[in-house]
């Protein structure tokens, strides 16, 4: 099996499994990411103790893409500092723009190195990245 397999394997799984999209209870972030031009639209909702993000899930509709992303990237938030989980969105961000591809600084992002190609698909990057801005956007307004 060639890594482009595993890699689509791995999205479809995400963009599958439920485990991440639920609503949570009396969440203490809830922050709505929205991309018109193709319908992706989700509310990411997360729950923050002593600054560190205890829980997050998220609800909405969207491609494949855009809901495994937003699976990916809270498996990898969850139990970090706010400002852990800020670094993760921001190493993600660079890797997406291809301002980093070393293999050692992108190891905090686990699973979502699978969007490492994303950018050669432009009409897909926003899909990718829609979760991790909105996570930005969310903690911002906090």
């Amino acid at each position: 099996m060639d890594l482009n397999s595993i890699y689509t394997q791995l999205i479809m799984e995400h963009s599958k499994s439920g485990h991440n999209k639920r609503p949570l209870e009396n969440p203490d972030i809830s922050e709505r990411g929205h991309n018109p031009s193709c319908g992706d639209d989700i509310t990411l909702e997360i729950k923050i103790q002593d600054n560190i993000i205890e829980e997050a899930a998220y609800t909405g509709v969207g491609c494949a893409i855009s809901q495994a992303s937003a699976s990916i990237m809270i498996d990898l938030i969850k139990g970090k500092s706010v400002d852990e989980a800020l670094d993760i969105v921001d190493t993600f961000l660079s890797m997406i723009k291809k301002e980093i591809s070393d293999e050692e600084e992108l190891e905090i992002l686990e699973d979502s190195i699978v969007f490492q190609n994303i950018s050669n698909m432009p009409a897909r990057v926003k899909c990718a990245v829609l979760a991790w801005h909105t996570l930005k956007e969310a903690v911002k307004s906090s």
